[in-house]
């Protein structure tokens, strides 16, 4: 696994497919494990259904990587992520941190980000009380 590939893993512009599960399969090893603030999942079939899902629950998705850090078995990618869902754009940034195996396919995926603030503070009213709520424990 290289800079590269990853750049290559984590790029997803607005209109276009989603990754194949030939994609997935190809860099996941089968006992991966996954988790992010979300949901945590084991094996590489259940990470596949879960961005199948997220796929599907959006009327786009988009991902677009920044900074790649990759030291021996471990990788961090610094990325956006955008929803759209119902006509509203959702935008998360984050970090993934990836640990390969032997063979260079990731065991485990863990993303770190922020899911609380980007996706209610773009919700009409409930955003002005997440945004209170911030400015209150937050700043």
């Amino acid at each position: 696994m290289d800079e590269a590939s990853l750049r290559t893993l984590f790029t997803k512009p607005y209109g276009s497919p989603a990754p194949s599960q030939d994609l997935w399969r190809s860099h996941y090893a089968e006992d991966v494990h996954f988790q992010d603030p979300t949901q945590e999942r084991q094996g590489l079939q259940a990470y596949i259904e879960a961005q199948e899902a997220l796929v599907k629950r959006c009327d786009d998705v988009m991902l677009k990587p920044a900074a790649i850090a990759i030291d021996g078995t471990t990788a961090f990618i610094e990325w956006e992520m955008g929803l759209k869902i119902r006509g509203i754009t959702f935008t998360y940034p984050g970090t993934t941190r990836l640990l390969l195996n032997e063979a260079g396919q990731i065991v485990d995926h863990r993303d770190y980000f922020d899911f609380v603030g980007p996706t209610f503070a773009p919700v009409p009213v409930v955003g002005g009380f997440v945004r209170w709520l911030y400015r209150r424990f937050v700043d």
